[in-house]
């Protein structure tokens, strides 16, 4: 990103900063919403998910070259339609003041912690869950009772286009507005004054971001991404970690930011775990060329990236095992990219060190478990941790010896499905969390209240200072004074 502000740049509608000033200019006049505003936006919020399901559906399949419609609708319709329930479910107990310890020097008084809006909030949505990962965040900001803004993906514009027709359908101007535009926009977009600011995307951008937010003391919530490993101990079944790890890889064709990143297998199990994923693609994907099931690529520059992501290894002396079942021509203008296995590629490869995002997965091999905790922990931290075994001292072992955003035991991807669980990296891998209690306490502000009693010891601490303060420091402190 620049460093240029948002008055040196014009958007061709200049839809950016008059957007930004109503939201700004209602929360100065009436402030946040109510309890029962927050409920009805939610409730409307939730039945326009259902009514446009399907044109959401069409526009993200064309978006990405082809999108599966199961993947769809599991991942940008069910998931925000299940964050709205619970938040529904739990927002009058969030909203309620909460009960402090008082110190026996100031009874009776009485202390409290109240749940305010932040004011408007910022929201720069990615492509890869262009939905999902707009409203969830959104559902929680109107929960904590803000404005917002939303900045969507220029990569998946129909959906954009959509998305923004939705929501204005939804909500009044002067309490969620959607922004689109190209890089520029979202140049001036993070550099807007805002009370917090929420950005779920690529590392890289995310170093941007938060440069840009600084300008302004801007608060973030940074949700990365990173390398998540998936680490098979050698006496879980191989065909199960398969099955599931494939799962996770290959959903969304990899383009997930929990997605496992690379396998850590023991080295003698290496050639058992690659027929083990073969035989699960199999069964998934008997073919991919026609196959609606099975994601494109969301962009030509990212699926040329992944194709010198795997020569660059091959190069290397990578082995790489394509699967591809039919063994079919996969077009390149189809974007669809057969699903790959990459052993033994140099640890200095891009390969390895880069999110690859796609459905290419290196199998680093290792002796002991100490080796591949040793091999994770000398990376930067991961958003996920996958961990296959049923011993469960060896899985404590790995998660108290590990730092990650969240992990699975045994599966992939699912922790993000429970709703009662925060989701947010660490390090690396982001700032923050949201979903559960989180999600609402991420776009709250925490504030400190002191309720003095009518009938109160405070006047004994005033000056002039005298025997009675002495007295009373004594009590408190421990030590004898003297005047």
């Amino acid at each position: 990103m620049s460093a240029a502000t948002p008055l040196e740049i014009r958007l061709p509608d200049d839809a950016l900063q008059p957007a930004f000033e109503r939201l700004k200019a209602a929360w100065n006049a009436k402030q946040g919403l109510s309890y029962q505003e927050r409920m009805k936006l939610l409730d409307r919020l939730a039945g326009a998910l259902k009514r446009w399901e399907e044109r959401l559906a069409t526009a993200i399949s064309e978006d990405f070259g082809n999108r599966s419609r199961y993947e769809t609708a599991l991942t940008e319709i069910f998931v925000p339609l299940s964050a709205i329930k619970y938040i529904k479910k739990n927002l009058r107990g969030w909203m309620r003041p909460s009960a402090r310890e008082t110190s026996w020097v100031f009874m009776p008084a009485k202390n409290r912690v109240i749940h305010q809006p932040l004011g408007v909030v910022g929201i720069i949505a990615p492509w890869n869950y262009p939905l999902q990962l707009a409203v969830v965040p959104l559902a929680y900001a109107i929960a904590a009772g803000n404005r917002v803004l939303i900045k969507p993906s220029e990569l998946t514009p129909r959906t954009s286009e959509a998305m923004q027709a939705m929501l204005t359908e939804v909500f009044e101007p002067d309490v969620v507005a959607v922004v689109t535009g190209g890089p520029e926009v979202g140049i001036a977009f993070s550099k807007l004054p805002f009370d917090h600011l929420f950005f779920t995307g690529s590392t890289s951008v995310g170093r941007h971001v938060m440069r840009a937010a600084a300008d302004n003391l801007v608060p973030v919530t940074l949700e990365l991404g990173g390398k998540s490993p998936a680490i098979v101990h050698p006496e879980f079944p191989l065909d199960k970690a398969a099955e599931r790890i494939a799962v996770g890889k290959l959903f969304n064709a990899g383009q997930t930011c929990v997605a496992p990143d690379y396998t850590l297998v023991r080295e003698d199990q290496v050639d058992a775990f690659v027929d083990a994923f073969k035989a699960v693609v199999g069964k998934s994907f008997a073919t991919l060329a026609d196959n609606a099931d099975y994601t494109s690529i969301v962009s030509d520059r990212h699926y040329k990236r992944l194709v010198g992501l795997v020569d660059e290894a091959r190069t290397r002396g990578a082995r790489i095992v394509e699967i591809n079942p039919r063994g079919e021509t996969l077009a390149p203008a189809s974007r669809k990219l057969a699903p790959t296995l990459v052993i033994g590629a140099p640890d200095d490869a891009s390969l390895m060190r880069d999110e690859i995002f796609g459905p290419i997965m290196p199998i680093v091999t290792y002796q002991r478990l100490d080796d591949a905790i040793a091999y994770v922990n000398a990376r930067p931290r991961p958003l996920a941790l996958y961990y296959f075994d049923r011993d469960g001292e060896r899985a404590r072992k790995v998660l108290s010896e590990t730092t990650s955003g969240g992990a699975c035991i045994n599966d992939t991807l699912l922790h993000v499905g429970q709703e009662d669980l925060p989701f947010g990296g660490v390090g690396a891998s982001g700032i923050g969390a949201y979903h559960g209690p989180e999600g609402f306490f991420t776009f709250s502000h925490k504030k400190a209240v002191f309720m003095q009693a009518r009938l109160n010891s405070a006047g004994l601490l005033n000056p002039p200072y005298g025997k009675t303060v002495d007295r009373l420091l004594n009590l408190l402190v421990g030590k004898t004074r003297r005047r």
